[in-house]
């Protein structure tokens, strides 16, 4: 388990985060990865950096924070705002905690210590996740999941093969919250349709991703790697 927390900031107001950044290098838990005072650059470029944590505000331009978080979903977050009466949007995304500004570096360290407390049992959670499916309720284990497909039927539904080469069907799950119960290591998005167990790729190139998975027929299973999630793939198979 890693010693530190590994974060990103997020406040379109400069003074805002350069005064969050001084509060974050007093603890020591923390790991400030990147800091970035635009929402826009930082879904440009948030997919290529390794983070558990990302602390940011609401109230930004373009997009704003409980957007943002939507997207994070496999991450923990902290809220930073000065407006109360997000705390039940905030809450509703299970995020860690909801500073309010002016944030004191007490508060921020009660907040830190509760992502630290969330990271340590997410890291110690059994192999497996419980979800609705086609059979009733399942247990999916981690290291049986190979692969994930949107479903042709009803694109709400993701279907989930596993390595005995059987399959089913999980009921109304975006990607988003099926990766936040996966081991982020071990598995990958790699494209809006489709979703990879790392140890069951064989080669790939900018564009695909040859597995050893056989679903049909005698020919390996061959994905097309999207642009957006390039980065990402390409990082997680280099760690």
């Amino acid at each position: 388990m890693n010693s530190k927390l590994k974060c990103l900031l997020l406040d379109d107001e400069l003074p805002g985060l350069a005064y969050l950044r001084l509060l974050c290098d007093q603890i020591p838990e923390l790991e400030i990865v990147r800091a970035f005072n635009d929402p826009e650059i930082f879904l440009n470029e948030f997919r290529d950096l390794e983070f558990d944590l990302c602390i940011l505000d609401i109230e930004m331009p373009c997009v704003n924070g409980i957007e943002i978080a939507e997207i994070l979903a496999s991450k923990l977050i902290i809220f930073t705002t000065a407006y109360k009466e997000y705390a039940s949007d905030a809450f509703d995304l299970d995020a860690v905690d909801y500073v309010t500004k002016p944030v004191r570096l007490d508060r921020l360290k009660q907040a830190i210590n509760k992502a630290i407390q969330r990271n340590i049992a997410k890291e110690s959670a059994p192999g497996y996740f419980r979800i609705n499916t086609d059979r009733g309720n399942s247990l999916i284990h981690f290291d049986k999941l190979v692969y994930v497909q949107s479903s042709e039927i009803d694109s709400r539904d993701k279907i989930a093969f596993l390595e005995n080469g059987t399959s089913m069907t999980l009921k109304n799950i975006s990607f988003e919250k099926l990766i936040a119960y996966l081991p982020s290591h071990d598995f990958c998005r790699i494209n809006k349709k489709e979703l990879i167990s790392l140890k069951r790729v064989l080669h790939f190139s900018a564009n695909q991703v040859v597995t050893d998975i056989f679903i049909q027929g005698d020919k390996p299973l061959v994905l097309q790697l999207g642009e957006v999630y390039r980065n990402d793939f390409i990082r997680k198979i280099n760690r």
